[in-house]
């Protein structure tokens, strides 16, 4: 290459370069930074992973479940993530078909432990609570599923089950402007409630 073509190359090659260079600095550092900076400004609690403190101590996510199988607790939905329920680095769902057996076995065996914790209770089980959800991570169950298990609950703890359906009450969000969505208890949220009014109750 003579000296000529190597310099329409670099007159060519300059260009594309400092292109490359602003494009970098405006996508990779610029946007994200304000975007970033936005997010602390305006929503500053989801920005920062919707963290649910207790005593000033962070105990899990509002947008994330947790796995509870003590019956002194409400259980969430089930989760299809591996290799540990609600493992938010592998977000997944079942995928099993409705004539799969494998989702029939799964959901047997939740319907098995829910009359194994409550033998007494013959009223029939909310669809979320022996299914998954699509990303297997589902903080939230339906109002009814939480109704469903103040029985439960109230006999483990020693609680009147009207105190009990009180606080369900108390944690249900209506839907997004009275639009979207549907009503929801979270279900660590919920707990937690729980566990602070027996404290106080307690003491």
């Amino acid at each position: 290459m003579n000296e000529k073509q190597t310099s329409i190359l670099l007159e060519q090659l300059r260009p594309a370069l400092v292109l490359l260079a602003l494009l970098t600095l405006l996508t990779g550092v610029a946007y994200p930074l304000a975007m970033t900076g936005l997010a602390q400004l305006i929503f500053p609690d989801q920005a920062n992973g919707s963290i649910i403190t207790r005593d000033g101590e962070a105990v899990g996510s509002e947008l994330i479940g947790q796995s509870f199988d003590d019956p002194g607790y409400f259980w969430g939905r089930l989760s299809a993530t591996g290799p540990f329920p609600y493992n938010a680095a592998a977000s997944s769902g079942s995928n099993y078909g409705p004539l799969n057996p494998a989702l029939f076995d799964m959901v047997q065996a939740r319907i098995d432990a829910l009359h194994a914790a409550d033998p007494g209770n013959t009223a029939p089980i909310p669809v979320d609570l022996v299914t998954a959800s699509g990303s297997g991570l589902d903080p939230d169950i339906s109002p009814a599923a939480a109704y469903y298990q103040v029985p439960r609950v109230a006999r483990e703890r020693s609680l009147d089950e009207a105190v009990v359906r009180q606080l369900v009450e108390n944690q249900i969000r209506e839907r997004l402007w009275g639009v979207f969505g549907e009503p929801r208890v979270n279900v660590l949220e919920l707990n937690l409630a729980l566990d602070k009014f027996q404290t106080k109750g307690d003491s």
